[in-house]
Formats: C-alpha cells, sequence, structure tokens
C-alpha cells in the first residue's frame, strides 16, 4: 500500500482513530478526519490533528470526499455495515481498520490474543512474563493502547502483544502473528455482530494466515478449538485446566508444559480458576516463544492483575471497592461475583449488547451478591431479567454515578461494593477503560457523586 501522497479518510476520532490518522501524517499522506458524533473530545482531536496537517470534514462533504479518497481507515467502534462504511464499499474503495494499518508498519513479531474473556488478563501476562525474560516489549491493541500509536517504537528484536477484538478482525485481513492465541469463545456483541456464527467467524479469522512456522495456542475446552485446529497450519499447542495437553497444563496443584514439571500452582499470585486459565495460555505463549521457565514462574508469581480487572480501588468505612469495569459481558460478571469471599453490592448495567440476563441472575443468586443496583442505557431490562429470575433485591437509577452513590448507601462495614457491569460502556462512556476511571473518581471523591 502507498502510504505518501495517498489518501485516506479516517473515521472516528477514538484513540485508535487518533493513532492512525497521526501515522498516517508522519508517512506523508493525505488524512482527512471525520466523526459522526460531537463532543468536546472529538473538537479537540479535530484541532490538535488540524495543526498536524489533516483536513476535518463536514457531513455535508462527505461523499465527496469519499469519492476523493484511497482508503477508509475504521475506528473499531464502528461497525463494517455502518452507512459511511456501506457507501465506501459500492464506490470500491479499500477499506482497513486501525489494527491492519498499524500491522503494516510493525518490524517486531507478534503474539496476539482473542477470546471471549480473560484477553487483557493474558495479554498483561505474556508483557510480564517477557519483561523478566528481558525482551523489548508492549502490551497493545484493545488492551488500552493502539498498535499505530507505538507500531514504530519496536525494533525487529521487540516483542508486540496485541489484544485482538472481534470489532479489529471486521476489518483485519493481513494481519500475521507469530503466535495467535484462543482464551475462550461464548456469547458476546450480537448486538454488533447479529448472529452467534457471525461471531465465532471473526474470532477464528485471527488465525486464518498462520503459516507452518507459526503457533495457534488454543484453549482444549472450547468447542470452537477443534475448528480451528483442523484448519491452521500452525503448530496448535492446547493448554487446559482439566486434562493433559501437549501445551500447559495444570494437575493435582502442579503446573505442567508437556511432559515438563514446571512449578506448584500455589506460585501463581492470581488463583481463581479463570486466572489460572488465563496464565496457562500465557504460559503456552510463552514456551512457543522460547521463554525460559524462571521467567514465566518470576513474573506469573508477582502479577497483579490488569487495570479495570478486578481492581481494588479503596476501602473505606470498612466497605471494599472493586473496580472490574473491563467485565462487559454475563460469564466476565459472572467469574468475578464467584471471587466474592465477603457480602457483595454489584454494580450492573450500560450499553445492551443484545442477548439474555436471565440465566446470569440465576447463577447470581448462588454467589456472595446480596444486591445489585442496576443502572444505563439498558436497566429497565436488566429490571425485568432480573425479577423474571427470582432476584428481588436491587434498585434502579439513571446513570454510574449514582449507582455508586447507593451502593455506597446500602452497603455494610465489612461488604464490597464490585462494578461488574456485564455490558459495554458506549451509552455513558467511549470504552471499558473510561468507565472504570469515572468509577475511581466517584470513590475517591474526585467527582461529586450526588451530580
Amino acid at each position: 500500500m502507498v502510504f505518501y501522497g495517498g489518501k485516506f479518510l479516517v473515521l472516528g476520532l477514538s484513540k485508535s482513530g487518533i493513532a492512525a490518522a497521526t501515522l498516517l501524517l508522519s508517512h506523508g499522506a493525505t488524512v482527512y478526519i471525520y466523526d459522526q458524533f460531537v463532543s468536546a473530545r472529538v473538537k479537540s482531536a479535530e484541532e490538535d490533528l488540524s495543526k498536524a496537517g489533516a483536513i476535518c470534514v463536514r457531513k455535508e462533504n462527505l461523499d465527496r470526499t469519499l469519492m476523493a479518497i484511497d482508503t477508509l481507515v475504521l475506528s473499531p467502534g464502528i461497525a463494517i455495515d455502518n452507512s459511511i462504511a456501506v457507501r465506501a464499499h459500492v464506490l470500491k474503495k479499500r477499506i482497513i481498520g486501525e489494527l491492519e494499518l498499524g500491522s503494516y508498519f510493525l518490524q517486531a513479531p507478534a503474539i496476539a490474543v482473542t477470546g471471549t474473556n480473560g484477553k487483557t488478563t493474558t495479554v498483561c501476562m505474556i508483557e510480564s512474563i517477557l519483561k523478566c525474560a528481558e525482551k523489548e516489549t508492549l502490551a497493545l491493541g484493545n488492551v488500552g493502547v493502539p498498535l499505530c500509536k507505538k507500531v514504530e517504537s519496536l525494533s525487529r528484536r521487540g516483542v508486540a502483544v496485541i489484544e485482538v477484538s472481534s470489532f479489529q478482525m471486521e476489518t483485519t485481513r493481513t494481519f500475521l502473528p507469530h503466535i495467535a492465541c484462543l482464551t475462550n469463545i461464548t456469547e458476546d456483541h450480537l448486538n454488533r455482530h447479529y448472529t452467534m456464527g457471525n461471531y465465532v467467524y471473526l474470532k477464528k479469522r485471527l488465525f486464518t494466515n498462520l503459516r507452518e512456522s507459526e503457533y495457534a495456542v488454543l484453549n482444549a475446552e472450547c468447542p470452537y478449538s477443534r475448528e480451528i485446529a483442523e484448519t491452521t497450519r500452525a503448530k496448535v499447542v492446547y493448554f487446559s485446566t482439566q486434562r493433559q495437553t501437549n501445551g500447559a497444563y495444570a494437575s493435582n496443584g502442579k503446573i505442567y508444559y508437556g511432559e515438563e514439571f514446571l512449578f506448584a500452582e500455589e506460585a501463581l499470585s492470581l488463583k481463581e480458576k479463570h486466572n489460572v486459565e488465563n496464565a496457562l495460555c500465557a504460559i503456552a505463549a510463552a514456551k512457543a516463544f522460547g521463554v525460559e521457565n524462571e521467567s514465566i514462574r518470576a513474573a506469573l508469581s508477582s502479577f497483579r492483575g490488569a487495570r479495570h480487572r478486578m481492581e481494588f480501588v479503596a476501602c473505606k468505612q470498612g466497605i471494599s471497592y472493586v473496580n472490574d469495569s473491563k467485565a462487559t459481558n454475563t460469564d466476565a460478571a459472572l467469574a468475578a461475583a464467584r471471587c466474592m469471599k465477603r457480602a457483595t453490592i454489584m454494580l450492573l448495567g450500560g450499553s445492551d449488547k443484545g442477548y439474555s440476563f436471565r440465566e446470569f441472575f440465576e447463577e447470581l443468586k448462588e454467589t456472595t451478591v446480596r444486591y445489585v443496583v442496576l443502572y444505563g442505557e439498558n436497566r429497565e431490562k436488566l429490571a425485568k431479567e432480573c425479577s423474571e429470575a427470582g432476584y428481588t433485591a436491587y434498585s434502579i437509577v439513571e446513570n454510574l454515578r449514582q449507582a455508586t452513590v447507593v451502593a455506597s448507601t446500602v452497603a455494610k462495614a465489612g461488604e464490597t461494593i464490585l462494578l461488574s457491569p456485564a455490558s459495554a460502556s458506549f451509552d455513558e462512556f467511549s470504552g471499558y477503560d473510561e468507565r472504570g476511571e469515572a468509577f475511581i473518581r466517584y470513590i475517591n471523591g474526585e467527582e461529586d457523586c450526588a451530580k
């Protein structure tokens, strides 16, 4: 692809869109920028990018711009069936995403992680292991730092550890990681992908370009792993918490890789079942990359977790606050609830993703969660399904700020308030990370929760 003198329209000025536009400008491209939603954040981005040479597009000039460009670059938050993307397709324009764009400039080998749950934690674990092994490495992608922002800071000797979402895979065709990992696949994002079949297809696409010299690290307990193993050309390495595999597995309190004993499971700093599974995926990836056992053990014994994933925030008046904003689906939120040892008040809600919460509330009754505060765009749906499941201890409020106030009122000393929304954040925030940061500010009194 020609960048110098090429004409690109970057659609969506989130972190990914800003990073894509900045990278293109640095390589001499003509860059048009547009965001369908006007906000203070978007206006600030437009101003900064304009100073760097980008051309702001207004709605009335959009069709003319689409005819003039060579390539449309979509931010991950914008679906491939967005009306602007559809128009670009009709005009036979190239359509790529920020991940695809960044991969064109990537010199370092990549370890990519996809799946429904555990991606961020697994990426952070792999990054920690590689740093312990004194490798030059960065955690990028859906974990919070766009690939385009840091891609040129990694040399050929470095390693890019990239979290890859199904949103990113809609516009990714040529990306070729050295190691591709699948944590698991369960129902998610049906509001965007419409069917489970579409969602699974996008997850499996990460493994399409792998060659015989690459590795596919697969969860032996995920039914979709078999389909990937049967079609990929890569070397398949499994991990499991339930059985012996050719890769990483846990058995009788011990961690193995193939026939080799690595260390006792007790050495892991995060011992919950889902985190042991994440650690096994990270171990399998690290071993495929040739990392020594001591670096793996040292990293995983000191690992303290990813931001916005079961993150302890504060203890005030005997009440503990935990930020699990990264839990954007029911499986992740239920895993968080099952980790709670003390009576818990849980904050649930946000923008809806198209699935039922009925079974979630049935299973929530078996945890220590004694009360839920429902907020956000999908609060009425949550309340209806909560009641149908016989879970009657709940309140309904409009937003996260109010939910934090109500939870703090309901909670008693010795209990925990857990933000684990089981929903997307886009009704109120630009992403789970912004939601988590807002929750922390509310707790620490940096913003008035009563507003």
